[in-house]
């Protein structure tokens, strides 16, 4: 199983596939995503620090452009986990005193 690294946080395995954005929920990392997965909030950012991540989708591709993020950034709830990487989430509960908002769907 691919492992997911965020510095700080520790290391956890993945089963592969998994969206980024759940695995990091479910592993105690409190990532924001305000719009329950649909890649229109772009609170789920997370900036890719080490690994090889999947080919941005077409919804992701038009958010990143729409909402000029920067080209290190993607989007969890567009990422599906298919090997070791490491990540720093960009916007969480901590950080932002916010709620994540609603649980994506798988």
């Amino acid at each position: 199983m691919p492992k997911v690294t965020v510095p700080g946080q520790g290391t956890f395995e993945v089963e592969e596939g998994k969206k980024l954005v759940l695995a990091l929920e479910d592993n105690g990392i409190n990532i924001l995503h305000r719009c329950g997965g649909n890649a229109k909030c772009t609170t789920c950012r997370v900036e890719m620090l080490a690994g090889e991540f999947c080919d941005l989708t077409i919804i992701e591709k038009k958010a990143i452009y729409d909402n000029g993020i920067e080209d290190h950034l993607r989007l969890s709830c567009q990422v599906r986990v298919s090997s070791d990487i490491s990540v720093r989430p960009i916007l969480t509960i901590e950080n932002t005193g916010k709620d994540a908002g609603p649980r994506p769907v798988d």
